[in-house]
């Protein structure tokens, strides 16, 4: 009998213990679909330490998430929308991270 690759229990591991509701993942509503998500400001933080200033009282807010390819379907390009429990967001970056998709957003806020 042969062993599951390193890919193959990196796979499991996204439904199992990733996208889990008991360790990190939460519903949400994600282009009218729910599905499990992991929103993580924290990550965004160490990646962007900045917020956009447009104009007075008018600012960019950025949120990066984590989402399962399977779950999400294909990868979101830069520029489409994602709507996320009502709220617009448009893709600024995504990656396909071995099954789970990173995807950084961003939607004007006041």
């Amino acid at each position: 009998m042969n062993k599951p690759s390193f890919k193959e229990l990196l796979r499991q591991d996204v439904k199992t213990v990733f996208f889990n509701p008991l360790e990190f993942g939460e519903e949400h509503t994600v282009n009218g679909k729910p599905m499990l998500i992991l929103i993580d400001d924290n990550e965004l933080s160490e990646r962007e330490k900045r917020i956009k200033s447009h104009m007075d009282g008018i600012y960019k807010k950025q949120t990066l998430i984590y989402v399962s390819a399977i779950d999400y379907g294909p990868l979101p390009g830069v520029g489409k929308p994602v709507i996320i429990d009502g709220v617009t967001f448009i893709v600024t970056d995504s990656l396909n991270e071995g099954g789970m998709y990173s995807i950084h957003l961003e939607a004007n806020k006041s």
